[in-house]
């Protein structure tokens, strides 16, 4: 059974592209078949996976505006088992095109309604927003998960992204559950990063991921090479992380 994921915090520098990348490719690596969707003007997934953003024809901003069907926008990626719906800077303009648009906030659910089961997992890295098409990628979603960055601010505006969780299930999804929150950023050696983790652990308890995610240098670093941690550098703490991650996922769906 396929399983739709959105990767969201409203709160930017968290590691929602970062997790979003490495996560689908773990995720591939166990043989899962998965369908990246790159919800971010900036289109800093499809850069970091070597996608050149320029020769599209198509991506998600002409799937959601004009009803583009998505098997045209869907793009093969230098990982096996891993495919990409790629964004566009157009993207900004969307939900001002989107707003005179009937049933605007399903519009990515009924996108995605004809080719989840194509997919073993459906991962969608959201902005760094609350808006309408973040709506859309919650919609959509059977679950969210929600990246927090080991630093002082970290529990800054979740409650907000949890109150807009909340009325999505009581709105337009009922069925959408937090998924976990996942710390990123972890460095041990820093009093800090452990009371952050105690904090978002004390807070919300079996719903914080074991797998925590290191400060690692190879995670900076494989984006600028068009590629996942995994094939930049597959023994790098970053890359045993993401697996670690992936298989706790796959897990929680047994």
């Amino acid at each position: 059974m396929s399983k739709i994921i959105s990767l969201a915090n409203q709160k930017g520098g968290v590691g929602k592209t970062t997790t979003s990348i490495n996560l689908a490719a773990a995720l591939a690596a166990q043989g899962k078949k998965v369908l990246l969707i790159d919800a971010d003007p900036q289109a800093n997934t499809s850069s970091g996976l070597g996608v050149e953003i320029r020769e599209l024809s198509n991506t998600i901003y002409e799937c959601l505006v004009n009803g583009v069907d998505p098997h045209s926008a869907i793009v093969a990626t230098g990982v096996n088992n891993l495919s990409l719906i790629p964004s566009h800077i157009d993207l900004v303009g969307a939900e001002i095109e989107m707003l005179n648009l009937e049933s605007r906030e399903l519009l990515l659910k009924h996108l995605l309604e004809p080719i989840r089961n194509e997919y073993d997992y459906i991962l969608i890295d959201c902005s760094p927003s609350l808006g309408l098409i973040t709506v859309n990628a919650l919609t959509a979603s059977d679950s969210v998960i929600i990246p927090v960055q080991c630093e002082f601010f970290a529990l800054e505006g979740i409650a907000k992204l949890l109150n807009t969780i909340k009325i999505i299930k009581s709105k337009l999804n009922p069925s959408l559950k937090v998924e976990g929150f996942l710390l990123t950023m972890f460095d041990n050696r820093l009093r800090l990063s452990n009371q952050v983790y105690e904090e978002v652990k004390r807070h919300f308890g079996d719903l914080v991921f074991n797998t925590v995610i290191a400060r690692n240098v190879r995670l900076s670093e494989a984006p600028s090479h068009g590629v996942s941690v995994l094939e930049y550098d597959p023994s790098s703490r970053g890359a045993k992380n993401y697996i670690a991650l992936a298989k706790e996922l796959i897990a929680r769906q047994k």
